[in-house]
């Protein structure tokens, strides 16, 4: 029997195979590329070509494919054989450096806000040597960065790698400063933790809601939901664990470190998390994470629902970005150590980013910013719209003490005490964890919990590296020409605590008189839906440090700013318009026959006795019958409020319309829908409940 040993990373054109198949010079060329970025040799590129063609071959393996990451926030991939035609009428089998280099997929049919046009159709995908090549069934997936004919970055990886290139860049210049030369790269990793709904394939199909858009849009509260918080690390029902078993082996085989896997708080809700590893690495992988979930559900008759909120009422779904920076020689440099207040390198860095989260709140924020996850921020379950910084007791009294050139006495580290002699003692952490914070420190590393459980986390990362590279830069500049190197750092230091000590808040983030405290008296943003956030990118400040660090161009920030837009819009378009047809053609026409079949039921027993009142069938019939009316009156308006959108080609214009007026329409629709699910009788009922879909699964 095969161990996770034996198999782990089988499906992956790795570091292990390139050492056996390739000529020690050609494999060290490409090292050299992916650890220094040096440029990649056509030689070693054909070389490359041969080895992976021979090894994926080996494996099955047919057709090979440029992955790429298109601004559609999923993968795209154009498969083609590895077969030529031979002299004798048979074939063989090829692939070459320029194949394995440059492809040349359609460009006119992905997203580019403008940066394409219909007729303009080339496009090129370029081989990204730094992700492994993976099999996927039998074609060899090549992880590419995705281009326009005229250069524009037209996918979510050339503008990442750019960001982590001047996070490099940046970050250099400052371990230089304090003494390591020894230091050629400093990287930005990433462990995304995955939240995901398992609901039964049976249970999804009756549900036009979630066929089209990916949640529920109607819905009565179930009798029992995550109120006796049961669920939330339980045991995990035969069915769900065969799937984690089957999902965890699966994405073994291609290098995936899938860790943890426990039940989330909401019922049917649960969560996979991955070892860390480099950020654009994480990237594909939380790609690949998510198609093989919902390949792997399908395979047990479940489907894996990703949306950020696919039922009300009950908890919505993240993606908890885990992000660090460490050296190649292995030093992370957001590690405390013993005793932080004398680590002025950590301080430097800590300082960085604490700035640059103030700085471009409104990135991140923006990074995050879809029609699905609007429905989840600030819900209770997730951080408020608002950014802010938790570091907890210990480092917060170090930011006091430096800020007030006071001396700080380390707190000796606290032994837990549990009262019970046979159990093992162990030190309490330096900072205790804050699921309400946006942006937390957890020990040596920041895990920013605003990203939705379907976004890719390639956004946040690009927006986190960029502002950091910014605040680095901006201290490089000023300790590089500095005449006494200690007392600029230490003012540097001080200065920035004393200006963007108003983003840290170790409080409850879902107390409202937070939100009032942040944006009232602190002046922090709070845009609460993608409507209010993404006009501001934009925003001379950020267009000026994005295309500064190198990381994108003002053509590709507006078509950013287009495409994300354009996205919103059209997603909650296509839930009102589902919306429409479920309250006209089934849901008003059901509880329209529970009606009648109540009013005959009045009518036969008057004629029985015409004595009898019929006060409960009188009552239930009036009801009923408002609440029809309401369900096409609302339907109505909420058909006539789409319609006025086609009206203006605005896109800014059509997402204020949406916010103001699509959105309450949809809001009024479901609550009158949803008041006649709790008195039509379940026969009647169009579709599966909330208790029957989040307790199908057994």
């Amino acid at each position: 029997m095969k161990t996770v040993t034996d198999y782990f990373g089988s499906k992956v054109f790795d570091d292990r195979v390139m050492k056996s198949m390739l000529s020690a010079e050609v494999y060290n060329s490409l090292k050299k590329t992916i650890d220094e970025g040096t440029e990649l040799n056509i030689g070693v590129a054909n070389a490359v070509a041969i080895a992976m063609k021979d090894w994926a071959v080996s494996q099955g393996a047919t057709h090979f494919t440029h992955w790429f990451q298109p601004l559609t926030g999923i993968t795209a991939e154009k498969h083609d054989s590895f077969i030529a035609p031979s002299p004798d009428g048979g074939v063989i089998m090829e692939f070459s450096g320029k194949e394995l280099i440059k492809g040349e997929p359609d460009a006119s049919s992905f997203p580019s806000g403008g940066l394409r046009a219909t007729f303009e159709a080339r496009g090129y995908t370029a081989w990204d040597p730094t992700s492994y090549a993976f099999i996927k069934g039998k074609t060899l997936c090549i992880p590419t960065a995705f281009c326009s004919y005229g250069g524009h970055a037209l996918d979510k990886k050339t503008p990442l790698l750019r960001s982590m290139e001047a996070l490099n860049k940046q970050a250099l210049r400052i371990v230089k400063l304090f003494g390591n030369d020894d230091v050629k790269r400093v990287v930005s990793s990433v462990g995304p933790e995955q939240e995901y709904f398992l609901i039964t394939k049976e249970m999804y199909d009756k549900r036009p809601d979630l066929r089209f858009t990916g949640r529920t849009l109607f819905g009565a509260k179930s009798p029992k939901g995550q109120e006796m918080d049961d669920h939330y690390f339980g045991v995990i029902k035969p069915r769900v664990a065969a799937y984690m078993e089957e999902l965890n082996d699966e994405l073994w085989k291609l290098g995936i470190l899938a860790k943890t896997e426990h039940n989330e708080v909401a019922p049917a809700q649960h969560e996979l998390a991955p070892i860390y590893t480099t950020t654009n690495i994480a990237t594909d992988h939380n790609q690949i994470t998510m198609e093989i979930m919902q390949k792997v559900a399908a395979k047990h008759g479940l489907v894996c629902l990703l949306h950020e909120k696919p039922f009300a009422g009950v908890n919505g779904s993240g993606k908890h970005n885990n992000w660090s920076i460490a050296t190649d020689t292995g030093i992370n440099l957001l590690s405390p150590g013993e005793t932080p207040y004398e680590n002025a390198q950590f301080l430097l860095f800590l300082c960085a980013v604490i700035k640059a989260v103030d700085d471009y709140q409104d990135l991140l924020r923006i990074s995050v910013a879809t029609a699905g996850n609007d429905h989840r921020l600030g819900a209770n379950e997730a951080p408020p719209a608002v950014v802010s910084i938790f570091l907890g007791d210990e480092l917060n009294a170090v930011m006091e003490a430096i800020e007030k050139d006071k001396p700080y006495k380390s707190a000796k580290k606290t032994q837990m005490k549990l009262g019970v002699d046979v159990l093992p003692k162990f030190n309490r952490d330096n900072t205790d964890r804050n699921r309400t914070s946006p942006f937390a420190f957890t020990g040596n590393k920041f895990e920013f919990r605003m990203l939705g459980s379907s976004n890719s986390i390639a956004c946040a990362n690009i927006m986190l590296n960029s502002a950091v590279a910014e605040s680095l830069k901006i201290y490089a500049d000023r300790l590089e020409g500095a005449k006494d190197f200690e007392t600029k750092l230490h003012e540097m230091i001080k200065k920035t605590i004393k200006d963007h000590k108003k983003i840290i808040f170790n409080g409850n983030g879902y107390d409202e008189s937070w939100i009032k405290e942040a944006t009232e008296k602190r002046g922090l943003l709070n845009y609460r839906t993608t409507a209010d956030a993404i006009p501001h990118l934009l925003d001379k400040k950020n267009v000026d440090m994005l295309t500064s660090q190198g990381v994108f161009t003002n053509a590709e920030i507006e078509s950013r700013y287009e495409i994300t837009l354009e996205n919103y819009v059209k997603s909650v378009i296509i839930e009102a318009n589902t919306m429409v047809t479920m309250a006209k053609t089934e849901i008003a026409p059901a509880v329209e026959a529970y009606c009648a079949e109540v009013a005959s039921s009045a009518a036969v027993k008057k004629a029985l006795d015409g004595k009898l009142k019929c006060d409960y069938e009188t009552s239930l019939v009036g009801k009923l019958s408002a609440l029809t009316d309401t369900i096409y009156e609302k339907a109505g308006e909420l058909e006539k409020a789409v319609a006025a959108i086609d009206g203006n080609d605005e896109i800014s214009v059509q997402a204020y319309a949406i916010r103001d007026s699509v959105l309450p329409k949809m809001d009024e629709l479901r609550a009158a829908s949803d008041e006649a699910e709790t008195l039509t009788s379940k026969k009647y009922w169009p579709y599966p409940t909330y208790g029957d879909i989040l307790f199908s699964v057994k």
